[in-house]
């Protein structure tokens, strides 16, 4: 069973997937946010393709750790997940998870147009490799429990 991560925008849903031993990220695709019925049909084709098993959701937070307007709309994007998806959703910190991908896509020497298209599962990836990476340690401590929430 994997972890599928979801690095929603407002235009473009960043989309990563685990391997089976939960131990590495691989950015998989991006689907567009709108409409949502179209993005639910394509994550429960996802979720049954790749034996999903939680779906991890990137909650966008300020450096300083509060949350903002956009965190509301993520908030919303979860509960209406919860209602139609039947697995384990968690909320995960996805600070700075955009500008590491752009980073990496620049360092890469990936044409502007194709960083557009590949940012955003990127980013669901480094999302999703900082949780994986959690998984593996035996001691998690007590910021690294804040950074997670179960929806």
């Amino acid at each position: 069973m994997r972890v599928l991560a979801l690095d929603p925008g407002t235009k473009r849903i960043g989309v990563a997937i685990s391997d089976e031993l939960k131990l590495i990220a691989q950015p998989l695709e991006f689907v567009p946010a709108e409409p949502f019925a179209e993005f639910l049909a394509r994550l429960k084709q996802l979720i049954q393709e790749k034996e999903v098993e939680l779906i991890l959701v990137g909650m966008p937070r300020n450096m300083d750790g509060t949350y903002g307007p956009a965190a509301t709309r993520v908030q919303e994007f979860a509960s209406e997940l919860k209602k139609a998806i039947p697995l384990r959703i968690k909320k995960w910190d996805e600070r700075l998870t955009t500008a590491q991908a752009n980073r990496i896509l620049l360092d890469a020497n990936v044409r502007r147009d194709k960083r557009k298209e590949k940012v955003d599962q990127m980013a669901a990836a480094i999302l999703l490799q900082s949780y994986l990476d959690t998984l593996h340690t035996t001691d998690l401590t007590t910021d690294e429990q804040m950074r997670t929430k179960e929806v």
